[in-house]
């Protein structure tokens, strides 16, 4: 089931274009990263969807329409910086939030669990470094228990740890039903919580799609040896490597998913070259990315 529908959404602000006719629809129980560089138009669409901006054209629909104006009441989001009370512990800024929200009878003890805060419930928010506050941001929006979660750059500025923190509660969040949809320039993260992904350059949609759907199945093979120039030679003959890459100290070649490292090895040898580095890997979405918004 669709929970979101976006269908030909444009916004420009003067004559910067921010998004332009972008469609696209996610399904129930997906964690869906928007995924694009700094200025691609992330923090517009979520903007747009939650209302917060309006659309120069376009439309989209929450929930097939079927819940009108109430649709706010079964999301939650964080957009930009966390904003909470510096004065006020970790249950009294929830406690003001369910109050805006309207919702009762709040477990902010079970909450502050969920985001591993629960040890520092007590601490005033000045205290809290900017992970602890990103994890009780990610706290309020769990508040009333809604359907969609929405965080814009969740794990922006954060210490390796503080990453690590964001992305296991996402990890949990999403395991529990929850559809999340996620704005984020950093594609290691994209790519290690979510199922699905959108890529967007200058407002336009670029792919979209599972992420295996979005990575194909080519094999990137580094190989090194002493005649670079040979190895050059060599590989240029070959039908089966797509593209190949000169690095300082090795070439980087992709080859079609039908040739494995031992094939591949063999067809050096047989043609004279001995590597002295042979590396293969899958491709990550990061070379998939690159090469997307590259040719666009």
């Amino acid at each position: 089931m669709a929970v979101l529908e976006i269908n030909n959404l444009s916004k420009s602000y003067g004559k910067n274009k921010a998004l332009d006719s972008l469609s696209m629809t996610i399904e129930a129980g997906n964690v869906y990263g928007i995924l694009g560089p700094n200025g691609s138009g992330k923090t517009t669409t979520l903007a747009l969807i939650l209302d917060i901006l309006k659309a120069d054209s376009g439309s989209y629909s929450w929930f097939g329409d079927k819940m009108g104006d109430h649709f706010r009441l079964k999301i939650g989001s964080i957009l930009e910086t966390p904003n909470f009370y510096p004065y006020m512990n970790a249950p009294q800024n929830l406690e003001i939030v369910a109050q805006i929200k309207n919702v009762d009878n709040v477990d902010y003890d079970a909450l502050l669990e969920t985001v591993n805060l629960a040890h520092r419930k007590r601490s005033p928010f000045r205290t809290y470094s900017l992970g602890m506050k990103q994890r009780l941001a990610i706290a309020a929006t769990l508040i009333g228990d809604p359907d969609v979660l929405i965080f814009d750059e969740p794990t922006n500025g954060l210490d390796p740890q503080g990453i690590a923190e964001v992305r296991s509660i996402l990890k949990r969040i999403s395991g529990q039903g929850n559809t999340v949809i996620m704005a984020s320039h950093i594609l290691d993260e994209v790519e290690k919580i979510c199922s699905h992904v959108a890529i967007i350059k200058k407002g336009k949609l670029l792919a979209t799609g599972p992420i295996g759907s979005i990575l194909n199945n080519d094999i990137t093979i580094e190989i090194a040896t002493s005649d670079i120039s040979q190895l050059k030679s060599v590989l240029s003959t070959k039908s089966f490597v797509k593209n190949m890459t000169e690095l300082p100290d090795w070439i980087e070649c992709i080859v079609d998913e039908q040739i494995d490292v031992t094939e591949f090895s063999k067809e050096m040898y047989n043609s004279g070259v001995v590597p002295t580095r042979l590396v293969a890997r899958k491709r990550r979405l990061e070379e998939e990315f690159l090469e997307i918004t590259n040719n666009a």
